[in-house]
Formats: C-alpha cells, sequence, structure tokens
C-alpha cells in the first residue's frame, strides 16, 4: 500500500508560485497595471500589451500607424520596462493585427455584460459631480443623488432596502442578501 503525503494548502500554493510560468503571469499583470504610467494617457489609449513571449512584449495596436511610430519609441519603453522590473525583456513588438481581439475583450464583453446586468438601472441618470467645495459638500451631494435615484425602487423582502428590479427578478432578493444565502 503506497503513503499519501497530504500538503498544506499554503504549501502546494508556494510550489505552484514558485514555477516559471506562473512567475512570467504575475510580472505580465504588474506590466499591465502599470502600463499607462510607463507609456503615457495617449499611447495607453491606443494600445494593449497581449503577451510576453520568449522575452518579446507583444502589444496590439489601434492602428498600423500607432505601430510604426511606437516602433521608433521601443528601446525607451523598454528601458522604462526593464528598469521597473526584473523581466529582462529583450524587444517590444507591435501590431494592429490584434486590436479588434483585444479591444472587444476589453470593451464590448464588459459593456454588453453591464448591459444585461441585473444590478443596472436602465433609466438611471449617471452621477453628476457639481462643483464641491470641500468633501463633505461632496459626499451630501452624492448621497441626495443616490436617494433621489432610488426613492421609486422596489424594496428587498429581506432586509428592506431600495433594489433594482432585476435582482427581484433574478433573486427574489437584493444582491446582497443574494449573496448571504449562497454562503
Amino acid at each position: 500500500m503506497s503513503s499519501y503525503r497530504f500538503n498544506s494548502l499554503n504549501h502546494v500554493l508556494g510550489a505552484i508560485e514558485h514555477q516559471e510560468r506562473w512567475q512570467g503571469r504575475r510580472q505580465f499583470q504588474q506590466l499591465l497595471a502599470c502600463w499607462t504610467e510607463v507609456v503615457g494617457m495617449a499611447v495607453a489609449a491606443q494600445t494593449r500589451p497581449t503577451e510576453i513571449q520568449r522575452k518579446v512584449l507583444h502589444v496590439a495596436t489601434s492602428s498600423p500607424a500607432w505601430a510604426q511610430n511606437l516602433a521608433f519609441e521601443r528601446h525607451r519603453i523598454l528601458e522604462k520596462l526593464n528598469d521597473r522590473f526584473a523581466l529582462g525583456l529583450k524587444d517590444i513588438r507591435f501590431s494592429a493585427a490584434q486590436w479588434q481581439t483585444t479591444d472587444r475583450l476589453f470593451t464590448t464583453d464588459s459593456l454588453s455584460l453591464w448591459q444585461s446586468h441585473p444590478s443596472r438601472l436602465s433609466d438611471a441618470t449617471p452621477f453628476t459631480s457639481a462643483a464641491a467645495d470641500d468633501p463633505q459638500s461632496a459626499f451630501r451631494n452624492w448621497a441626495r443623488q443616490m436617494r433621489s435615484r432610488s426613492q421609486h425602487l422596489p424594496l428587498c423582502p429581506v432586509c428592506h432596502c431600495p433594489t433594482p428590479e432585476g435582482e427581484l427578478s433574478r433573486w427574489s432578493a437584493c444582491a446582497l442578501c443574494a449573496a448571504k444565502q449562497f454562503r
């Protein structure tokens, strides 16, 4: 009979964390988190890093013109990234070929998900930030708008808080009360 050795969850996660593939994913996530800071808002709006493959960062661009212009800047961007992280990147490749795919992943899917989300208020007016002199005034303005929005919503049968109709029809309660039921 063979003996089984049970490892703690921390031990297993620690072993996975030290695998090269896992470290690469974590480094890529760190790169994504600071991309805007490294390249600036204007460039970040037209680019999306897609992967690191064999020490080469691949970046989707919104157009071939952006790809061409950024190719001339790649050494400067590469230097900034390598200074910030121990990635050891050798090059950056810019291409418009993957833009449609990554653009859809970042915007269209999340937009369509939100459009059909049960918590969405279809007739809600967006929050308008009236000029406030101090944080307290800003909070009072926000609270007033939230009260106004929720004034005509039905109440959750569990906690009696105003609740979007989509949440009630889907879960028969507000999202918070529904989440408590699933614990």
